[in-house]
């Protein structure tokens, strides 16, 4: 899941007190989860808006809504009055739904109402950590399912480092290393020999520095084309 958290609500307050209808639009998959962008939290959000707006005495008219997910056309249709009488979109999304919200708006601005974290998973309530960098070149099956990109402090692809002590790592002792992790997991599994193959240097060019990534499904792509 993609783990965001909502922005200072001061940092919010100074991107939209200069428009007259706010619509904080919130998104009730990923960020839901973490607590973060769902539509519980973009009601309490417009309340505490609200509140700022009536203390500064500005009419300012703040809505909120809440759809399955921003990250795809047919989930807008709900809400598309909403949008098109709306000064400003507050999306409690990710960065992905900001984005492809601003796409598909015309004229109206879409501001974010949250940063957009890491990709993880629920470690315990409340408690959320990063597990993968979205590389584009996932080696998970060579590394135990841990991954040395997203969890390494320094993305090592032969580890450890010589800075790794008892489990832990350098920058703090609060910080598993992650190349223990994977070697005493792979201990587990019987599999520690792949560790002996040296992994030539990662090929960034999967990631997210030749530009936005696409991933194209022929197939569903021509069928839609046909229709």
């Amino acid at each position: 899941m993609i783990v965001g958290k909502q922005k200072p609500l001061e940092e919010i307050w100074d991107m939209i007190k200069s428009f007259k209808k706010v619509l904080v639009l919130g998104c009730n998959t990923c960020v839901a989860v973490c607590h973060a962008g769902g539509g519980k939290e973009a009601e309490i959000l417009a309340s505490l808006l609200r509140m700022k707006a009536s203390q500064a005495g500005l009419e300012t008219g703040i809505r909120h809504a809440a759809i399955e997910r921003q990250c795809e056309s047919e989930f807008f249709e709900q809400v598309a009055d909403e949008l098109r009488t709306s000064d400003v979109i507050l999306s409690m999304a990710c960065g992905v739904g900001v984005n492809f919200l601003s796409e598909r708006i015309g004229n109206i601005p879409v501001f974010p109402g949250i940063n957009t974290e890491f990709f993880g998973a629920v470690e315990k309530a409340g408690i959320f950590k990063e597990l993968c960098a979205g590389c584009g070149g996932c080696i998970l099956h060579l590394t135990g399912g841990i991954c040395p990109v997203a969890r390494c402090s320094k993305s090592i692809m032969n580890g450890p480092c010589g800075g790794t002590s008892e489990g832990k790592c350098e920058i703090s002792r609060d910080v598993d290393c992650a190349w223990y992790l994977i070697v005493e997991r792979m201990k587990k599994l019987g599999t520690l020999e792949k560790l002996f193959e040296i992994q030539p240097p990662k090929d960034w060019s999967t990631g997210i520095y030749g530009g936005p990534r696409r991933v194209v499904l022929e197939h569903i792509a021509e069928e839609g084309k046909e229709s």
